[in-house]
């Protein structure tokens, strides 16, 4: 009985290797605006952080030679990790 079972099997082919995905890396340093996006927070709490000297320069943040302010995800990080250890 066993063996009529089996004639009713079908070979079936492995299924073709999935097409590799793009790697996406988050960026370390990041606009106030996506920042903010990404912590939950709103572009003015940014700011105030660093006007008032809680996120501080080339730690937390940093200017670009435009002029223009970018957060540094590790700086953050490193600062979250420090103020709740």
């Amino acid at each position: 009985m066993r063996a009529a079972a089996n004639q009713h099997l079908s070979v079936v082919s492995p299924p073709a290797p999935a097409k590799a995905k793009p790697y996406v890396r988050a960026a370390r340093f990041v606009t106030v605006e996506l920042a903010a996006t990404i912590m939950g927070l709103s572009e003015e709490a940014i700011r105030k952080r660093l006007s008032r000297g809680v996120w501080l320069e080339n730690k937390q943040f940093r200017r670009g030679p435009d002029g223009r302010v970018w957060i540094d995800m590790e700086g953050i990080e490193a600062w979250v990790l420090a103020e709740t250890a």
